[in-house]
This record gives C-alpha cells, structure tokens and sequence, in this order.
C-alpha cells in the first residue's frame, strides 16, 4: 500500500469505555468478558455517529474478540458483506483501518466496524516471560518478550548515538501529564524525573515507567464514506493518507529501530496529502515502550537519526510546550493499552475539538503511527 489508497472515507463514529474506572475495580473472580466489553464500546461508537446497528455492513474484529461471528449474534448484525477476525498483536490496529478504508472505497460495503476488545489483565495475559511474547529466533538467546528486544535495541540505539535514559524519563513523563488531563486514563498521578529513575528496572536500560500497561478494555471505531459523514452526528474526520510497510527480519529486533520502514509509511503519507511533518498538529505514536517514540520521530523525519532526544529538549512533546504534542491522551503507559486503537481515537477526538483540558488549539491534522514489523500509519483531517 503506497499511501495513494483510499479516498473519500471518514472515520463517523469512536467509542470506548472508561479504563480508569475497570482498572479500579478490584477482587473479579474472573476474566472480563471480551464480548461485553466490545459490545458497550460498540454501542458507544453507534451513539457517537447517530447510526443504528442496522447501519453497520462490515465488521472487523480483533484481539480478544476470536469469534466474530458471535460477536455479531451478541450485538444483532446477522448479514455483514464483510466480517472477519485480525490476530491479536498491536500492528494489527492501523490495518484494520486500512482494510475498512479500503473496502468502503472500493464500494465492496458503505459502513464498516472495526472492535476491538482486550481483557489481558483479569485473564492474567503476561506478554512474554514465558515464551508467548517472543518470536522463534529470540527466544533460544533468552528473548522471551517484546520489552526484551526493545530494551537490546535500546541499548545498541544508545551506543550509537550516546542516547540517554533521561531522554525516556521525558516521554514517560509526558505520557503521565497527558493521562491526568483525561478521565478515562487508567495511571493519572503525575511523575517526576526522580520518579521515573528511582522505578525498578524490569528490562535493564526499561524501568517500570517505559512500559505499557496490562489492562482491559475496548474500542470501536466506525468508518464510512465522506459523503455519508457528512450527514451524520460529528464533525468529518477524513483519513486523508495511509500507507503500510513490512520490516521483515529473523528477529523482532531491527538494526535501524525501524528507521527505513518507518521513513518510508511516513513519505507515503506527507506526499499523498501533500503536507509536511511539521504540518501535524498532534502525533499520536505507537508506544509499547517509550524508546518506540524515539524511534518513530527520527523515522518521520522530525529530526536527524539519533537526534530524538534533543527534539525532545528543544521542540518538545507536550502539550502545550510543543507545536506538536505527542500521544496527547497519555499513550500506552498511563491511558490505556489498547494496542494502536487508543491513538488513532484520540487523532479523531483531537480533530473533533473534544479533548478538553488536552485539546490542542485549531487541531487540522493529526497523524499516526506504529513502529513494528509491520509499520502503518495514518494522516486524519477535519474537514
């Protein structure tokens, strides 16, 4: 995908449920259901665009919700024209949306769902430790989660640049200011520089702060044509640019921390919408550990390779204190960890001028995007 595909799609509905309030909840005898979870942010994004279920002709489901054909009994839609199920890792968020988009602009459906549902911290889902979270290469060298092999790349990222840990301190930092200007956000107590160096390393150079969080949750987004938005409940976010590129290796680990797969979504997106990266509003980043963001903005060409941290002192990330805030409802390690989903709602929250306490003032354009093997990305415009 070269980011000249589609055209004309909107994203009409976003809703979500408050992860705060689940994540207080405590003493669960059991998981929660993935499908009621799914089903209420469903219903949220339906109130959200003004559609009724009967609107919805496409579905896609990712994550915890593995059936999808009993996810559309449970919420009432029995004939889609499209419906499938997209495996569980994060880099599926931004495709899901691709493939909505392209399905609308094809004409192949008018309305497409895309639910997503994640129950990982009741069901005790660890994310690597055991095994799980690695890939086949890595763990016989001891690799046996993502944070791992960030964490290595981290380290070989700062001895070819003499990147700091501080420079990690600041994103989380940032990350946590965001998250206590949004309700919903499961960590909201602000933190400090101490803070953030006094936590216990869970992957040495990664501390506690750089991590994601493990948390339930859902989201549904609900795309459909510009010329459908247009008569509907909200403001028309148009996605304006998308583009998709593999990074394909034996192992998670990429010598250039996804510095070409990234520049290469990133080009595809400025050219298709004919903006600049300094053009963008808000960037919401993909960040599973906070070296991702790092990563992500020398790869779209905010600044020179190994050059994050000094945008960070003298460009900034927060809101604010930046022409272009970084994950502005908190990202993955305070809001919530909704794997992509979470970022590419704030991009249309943001554009809507429904931010609040964290909008950003006269919000045009937004961008996402998400670091991983496989890269995507977005440019969304309020229209």
């Amino acid at each position: 995908m070269n980011g000249k595909f589609p055209a004309g799609v909107a994203v009409v509905g976003v809703g979500d449920i408050e992860f705060g309030k689940l994540y207080k909840e405590k003493n669960l005898t059991e998981p929660r259901d993935p499908y009621k979870m799914a089903a209420e942010a469903f219903k949220n994004a339906l109130d959200d665009a003004g559609l009724k279920k009967q609107d919805i002709d496409g579905v896609l489901c990712v994550r915890d919700i593995k059936k999808y054909e009993y996810f559309c009994y449970k919420v009432g839609i029995d004939k889609p024209r499209l419906v499938n199920g997209l495996e569980s890792a994060g880099r599926q968020s931004g495709l899901a949306l691709q493939y909505a988009a392209m399905a609308i602009a094809s004409g192949m459906v008018k309305t497409v769902a895309v639910v997503y549902s994640n129950h990982s911290r009741t069901a005790a889902f660890n994310y690597g430790g055991d095994g799980d979270g690695g890939d086949p290469f890595g763990i016989l060298h001891g690799m046996t989660s993502p944070g791992a092999q960030v964490a290595a790349m981290f380290n070989r990222y700062r001895h070819e640049f003499g990147a700091s840990e501080e420079s990690l301190g600041k994103v989380a930092i940032s990350n946590r200011y965001h998250a206590s200007l949004n309700p919903k956000s499961v960590m909201t107590k602000l933190i400090s520089m101490e803070d953030y160096l006094g936590a216990r390393y869970i992957t040495e150079p990664f501390r506690l702060f750089d991590y994601c969080l493990i948390n339930d949750g859902a989201v549904c987004i609900i795309l459909s044509s510009i010329e459908r938005a247009k008569d509907m409940r909200k403001p028309v976010v148009e996605m304006i640019a998308t583009s998709a590129c593999g990074d394909m290796a034996s192992s998670y680990m990429k010598e250039d921390f996804f510095y070409k797969g990234v520049q290469l979504v990133a080009n595809d997106l400025y050219a298709t919408a004919g903006v600049k990266a300094t053009d963008m509003n808000s960037l919401q980043i993909y960040d599973n550990f906070t070296a991702t963001i790092l990563y992500s903005l020398e790869g779209l060409g905010l600044c020179d390779r190994g050059g994050a941290g000094h945008y960070i002192d003298t460009v900034g990330i927060t809101h604010g204190k930046s022409p272009r805030p970084v994950n502005t409802s908190g990202g993955h390690t305070s809001e919530t960890y909704m794997q992509g989903f979470n970022h590419q709602v704030e991009c249309v929250r943001q554009l809507r001028g429904e931010c609040g306490a964290r909008q950003v003032p006269d919000s045009k354009l937004s961008l996402y995007i998400c670091a991983a093997p496989i890269i995507s990305g977005h440019i969304f415009a309020r229209r």
